[in-house]
């Protein structure tokens, strides 16, 4: 069993890839095994939490989520704990393994009661698991309901019940975890947007099985490894960098930009200002360097455009868009592609081209981009993600909870690092910068892209309780 945490690149399985594997193992190993593999892990892992807990409350469905967590009573029973358990099923409904798990806890003495005791020291939420397929009603809903009133530790099954293991959706009343068990194989669902929420800290138990040789649906974004920068270079060695945005109004943005990339370490670091007043603003570090947008030579530089673009950037994007050979697209610059048709088939042209091009949108700017609305962006995080790499022959950072790095011919990824101080003006900015700082110095798009979001969420993690992180705070501490 281990604690899943930033820094490894954990395979992710979808649903069908879940039940597809139980139904293997289960010509493969006698009967009940698989479930009763299930019941110990999660016996285990409910001591680990509360070791002195007695009274445990273990909330099971009709299906074999609730099987798993009738072998846990039976084994919290014969370790000399108190666990009641509020089963759902009834035997003639319920599966084989299920029933099997019943017979087993009733065995052992474990109480079987309609209602929830009154109190207790640690509840185990096993109602649903994989089984969910619409929101939870009547009994269900109301042992959530419950389950979400109590101030003990709560351990979920495999996953938070209500939550949909592929897309991280709860489409009604969701179980709030401290903790959760994925078993056999680690779901998407658990790590991204309202799965982080609702999960806790998650563990994994492979029940000993390997799975090895099965295709990942997805993986979680793994630790960066640092950039190769030999004592005999100079700063032609790392890249030129120009970020195009700071519009009237607007030009923080462009100058946060710019000053997180310097923190990655390119070589020069320009900043062509869609502000003609905004050409000196006060505070401008130094070693940022103006220029006119049109003096910028593209063609040998990465480029960062549309932060703080607004309405001006449309019309410096033809020329970007076809001498950037390198390119970071982000905010203003996505919703006026998102608009002009022309503009769109400039930058499909570019994968054609070879050229290597980063998009970096919000959910509203991903719905815009996809021609539908947030709710179906966020309702499938992964899917979205995917959609927009494969339209636009680009790769994808589609920002928010868990954010998703999808790329043409890639697995996807999500991301563990970060947390929701994170929502502030200008901290997307700050990673468009980074990621193309990465990119500058010769890393390709979807490993440069990778490595700015896992840098810059845990900038975040690690901020200092009681600070307030603002865009320009996070842009100062990362250099």
């Amino acid at each position: 069993m281990l604690k899943v945490s930033p820094g490894p690149a954990w395979p992710l399985f979808c649903g069908e890839q879940t039940r597809a594997l139980e139904n293997t193992l289960r010509n493969q190993l006698p009967p009940s095994a698989l479930m009763q593999r299930a019941g110990l892990a999660t016996a285990r892992l409910a001591l680990a939490i509360a070791p002195h807990a007695n009274k445990i409350w273990i909330a099971c469905g009709p299906g074999n989520n609730g099987g798993d967590g009738l072998e846990a009573a039976g084994q919290l029973k014969r370790w000399g704990k108190q666990p009641l358990v509020t089963w759902l099923g009834r035997p003639q409904d319920a599966p084989e393994d299920a029933r099997t798990a019943l017979d087993r806890a009733t065995a052992a003495g474990v109480t079987i009661s309609p209602v929830p005791p009154a109190d207790c020291d640690l509840c185990i939420d096993a109602l649903l698991g994989l089984g969910v397929s619409r929101a939870a009603s009547g009994p269900l809903a109301q042992q959530i309901e419950q389950i979400n009133a109590l101030a003990v530790p709560i351990l979920a099954v495999d996953l938070p019940s209500g939550l949909h293991g592929d897309t991280g959706t709860c489409a009604g009343a969701g179980v709030r975890a401290t903790h959760t068990l994925s078993l056999l194989t680690l779901k998407p669902g658990l790590f991204t947007a309202q799965g982080r929420d609702l999960s806790g800290q998650v563990w994994f138990d492979d029940l000993e099985v390997s799975t090895k040789g099965l295709m990942e649906h997805a993986r979680l974004n793994p630790k960066p490894i640092p950039l190769a920068r030999p004592h005999a270079s100079h700063k032609g060695n790392f890249g030129d960098l120009a970020v195009v945005g700071g519009a009237p109004g607007m030009t923080g943005a462009a100058i946060l930009a710019a000053t997180a990339a310097l923190a990655q370490g390119p070589g020069r670091v320009f900043v062509g200002l869609l502000s003609p007043e905004g050409q000196t603003p006060g505070g401008v570090r130094p070693d940022l360097m103006l220029r006119p947008v049109d003096a910028l030579e593209l063609g040998d530089m990465t480029v960062v455009c549309g932060c703080g673009g607004g309405q001006a950037v449309a019309g410096h994007l033809p020329r970007i868009l076809s001498r950037a050979k390198q390119l970071v697209l982000d905010a203003d610059a996505l919703n006026a592609i998102a608009s002009d048709s022309q503009l769109q088939s400039l930058l499909r042209a570019r994968q054609g081209r070879h050229y290597q091009t980063v998009l970096t949108p919000h959910p509203l700017e991903a719905a815009r981009l996809l021609n539908c609305s947030v709710a179906e962006v966020q309702g499938k995080r992964l899917e979205a993600a995917t959609r927009l790499a494969e339209s636009w022959g680009c790769v994808i950072v589609l920002k928010g909870s868990g954010t998703v790095i999808a790329a043409p011919d890639n697995t996807s990824v999500i991301n563990l690092t970060g947390n929701a101080r994170l929502a502030t003006a200008g901290t997307g900015d700050v990673l468009a910068g980074m990621v193309g700082a990465r990119m500058a110095q010769s890393e390709q798009a979807f490993a440069a892209a990778c490595a700015a979001v896992w840098l810059h969420g845990l900038a975040a993690d690690q901020w200092p309780s009681g600070q307030a992180l603002t865009a320009s705070a996070l842009a100062a501490e990362l250099s």
